[in-house]
């Protein structure tokens, strides 16, 4: 019998990591290592396995003692962490297997130190690792021309997570996107064509997680849900919608999704059924030059403000994802950028600076032109660049800090709540449960921002307001301000930093 634990490296503290609002519900990370869940449901079953999330918990030597194979996945912001665990686990003489985002493209420069390089998809990779293994001839690198058939992919080992540490479990319906914006590596990555698993897979992942007891929100990871909207609305949302009505709603589902999805009214009633109330949707920007010049075709062909405000209409909250930077950016930019994300409503609102991931057209075009400077670490919101930008760099700089002071401030994001509110229809079906957990979260909301904070008077104008007027949403109203001062304490770490970069 083989054993192998499965690594999964630290993340560090961005705006996507919710790090400060993981406090206040006494969670340690946002959601388990889904990848290497699914390569540990793909690992032969009479070998003995162990996962350590090192957002949770610490890597021990004895957990590495007692290993025969460390197995690495990680994407390209884990890269520190992921070569502090490759030097242990050398010291200690151990076969190292690694794959995921981050190997899959930069494998060359983990030749001398990983043992085997297991990339692209382990649905497809693993099994001809695992075949040479068994016959003592295990290669160096495992790589796949095409892409696996996701619907033969089992269920994930949930049970290995240690749940109570997460905020929210999540499963995968699709992977690939049909868009092509420039900047993106999920097509590079994943494929143009949305590759989907069955409506059963999708109810024997959520049986899974039921019977192991799970109590929480669920997050869908693909990278544009509605990819296969005939698929969606044929099999797999009627698939859910039936469960959930059977379990009476024992979740609440998120995940992201690209615009036009405001356009297929359908579509947005059946994900409200089936249990979602949150859609992570990618703007970039209220400039539609900037969006040209990307090919953002599902966003600049559209009036951008009132398709958000059609799927609030509909009960799905919009978080929202932008980007400074581009070529076409006037100089106006920053303020239209601060005015479009307060009249939009979008509380969540995740400002980045404009990067160009390897292999992507973005870093082909900037390569020929003579503007990459070094390789993107997947960190959009530290205030680096991985490129030359056409708007001088301090300039860009000091115009996302200014965003981003003025978004994440009390003020801005009480004016923001408020216009949310007049467009936001709270019909979901599935609504996080009241909870100690939350209760908690709340008393200790009321005494880190509404006592202690320094813009306390916004914090307790939104709660009463909302008691008052829009009592059902007043758990959103907390939840925001809590996610506010997450964004808040990051924004003011990263501005320390960088202070001497805008002098």
């Amino acid at each position: 019998m083989k054993k192998a634990i499965l690594v999964y490296p630290e993340f560090p503290e961005t705006f996507w990591s919710f790090s400060y609002a993981l406090k206040f519900v006494r969670k340690s990370s946002t959601f388990p290592p889904l990848g290497l869940l699914t390569v540990a449901a793909l690992l032969p079953k009479d070998w003995e396995l162990k996962l350590v999330d090192l957002n949770i918990e610490n890597l021990k030597d004895d957990d590495l003692y007692w290993a025969d194979f460390v197995m690495i996945s990680a994407m390209a912001i884990q890269r520190k962490s992921a070569e502090e665990i490759i030097g242990r686990a050398k010291k200690l003489g151990k076969k190292i297997v690694a794959g995921g985002p981050l190997f899959t493209m930069h494998y060359e420069e983990f030749m001398e130190t990983v043992d085997h390089l297991v990339l692209n998809e382990a649905e497809v990779t693993l099994k001809r690792f695992l075949d040479d293994l068994s016959e003592g001839k295990a290669k160096k690198i495992y790589s796949a021309e095409g892409f696996a058939d996701i619907e033969k992919t089992p269920v994930p080992e949930f049970r290995l997570a240690k749940m109570k540490r997460y905020d929210s479990m999540n499963i995968q319906f699709s992977r690939g996107c049909p868009f092509n914006c420039e900047f993106c590596d999920i097509p590079l990555l994943y494929g143009h064509r949305p590759r989907t698993k069955s409506g059963s897979q999708i109810i024997s992942e959520l049986e899974s997680l039921y019977n192991l007891g799970w109590k929480g929100g669920i997050f869908f990871v693909d990278d544009n849900f509605i990819g296969n909207r005939r698929k969606l609305k044929s099999e797999v949302l009627p698939a859910i919608i039936r469960w959930s009505k059977f379990r009476n709603y024992p979740y609440h589902f998120f995940t992201e999704a690209s615009l036009n999805l405001a356009d297929d009214e359908e579509l947005m009633n059946m994900m409200v059924d089936a249990g979602f109330n949150e859609v992570f949707v990618g703007i970039e920007s209220p400039n539609p030059e900037s969006l040209k010049e990307v090919h953002k075709v599902q966003n600049y062909s559209r009036n951008i403000m009132d398709s958000i405000k059609r799927i609030h209409e509909h009960g799905l909250i919009v978080q929202g994802g932008f980007i400074l930077g581009f070529d076409n950016d006037p100089p106006e930019i920053f303020k239209s950028m601060v005015d479009f994300i307060q009249k939009s409503g979008i509380i969540t609102a995740m400002v980045g600076l404009l990067q160009a991931p390897k292999g992507t057209k973005l870093y082909e075009r900037l390569k020929k032109q003579g503007r990459l400077i070094k390789e993107f670490v997947d960190n959009n919101t530290d205030f680096s660049i991985n490129f030359i930008p056409k708007m001088d760099y301090k300039k860009l700089l000091k115009g996302y800090k200014w965003v981003v002071d003025k978004i994440y401030s009390q003020k801005y994001l009480y004016e923001r709540f408020n216009s949310f509110v007049k467009s936001y229809n709270p019909i979901a079906k599935a609504r996080p449960k009241l909870t100690w957990t939350r209760i908690r979260a709340f008393l200790r909301s009321i005494f880190v921002i509404g006592l202690w904070g320094k813009g306390r008077r916004y914090y307790w104008r939104a709660l009463i307001k909302t008691a008052f007027k829009k009592p059902k949403l007043f758990p959103l109203a907390v939840t925001f301000e809590i996610y506010g001062y997450h964004f808040r304490k990051i924004y003011e770490k990263q501005a320390r930093k960088i202070k001497g970069l805008l002098s």
